[in-house]
């Protein structure tokens, strides 16, 4: 497979105020097409070549191919990103799999205090989640381009806690920007089809 940067589903300046168009340009264009161009350098001619991206997610992670995991981690935890988010997103009303299981986890407040206090006490670059193993909900932090794939969960909701995914707009605040981005940015619809295949 060849890697390809996915358009925007949006307008760069479509997450106002709560993510500016300067800092998708940055973290799109520039960032997630670093990672891209680097998955095309890496994986052609590699026992990775003609895997689908999540194949190459878990077989990088169980060989410890620290620069695969970084760079093809990133490039499916970006592809996704765009996609959790929308205009007008957010809000507590969720679609039937994801609040049955936000339901089995303890509720919707606990769920996201959870989703946020993980993005807050992640050390470094990395991003917190929601994913499903075992047919329950699970939440998950990891460092840098890990994704919960290499863990052995079905990932259905990430938010990147990279600096260069808020400092432009939140400086050093990660717990404003953790919360403004999920109250008022999250497509849940999104996480329902991730929900519904993992199920």
């Amino acid at each position: 497979m060849t890697f390809q940067l996915p358009p925007l589903p949006y307008a760069y300046d479509a997450l106002a105020p709560y993510m500016s168009a300067e800092t998708l340009q940055f973290h799109h264009d520039k960032h997630h097409q670093a990672y891209v161009d680097m998955a095309n350098k890496l994986i052609p001619g590699s026992k990775y070549e003609g895997k689908s991206i999540e194949e190459i997610c878990k077989e990088a992670y169980a060989d410890r191919a620290q620069p695969v995991i970084n760079n093809v981690g990133q490039d499916y935890n970006h592809i996704h990103f765009w996609q959790w988010m929308k205009k007008g997103g957010g809000g507590t009303k969720l679609p039937g799999t994801v609040q049955k299981l936000v339901d089995g986890y303890g509720g919707f407040d606990k769920m996201r205090n959870d989703f946020i206090e993980n993005g807050k006490t992640q050390f470094g670059s990395g991003w917190t989640w929601l994913a499903i193993k075992d047919g329950k909900l699970q939440l998950l932090k990891t460092p840098n381009g890990e994704n919960p794939l290499m863990h052995g969960a079905s990932p259905i909701l990430g938010c990147d806690v990279w600096e260069h995914s808020y400092y432009i707009d939140y400086r050093n605040a990660r717990p404003k920007y953790l919360e403004a981005w999920f109250d008022n940015l999250i497509n849940w619809e999104h996480v329902e089809e991730m929900a519904a295949k993992a199920a």
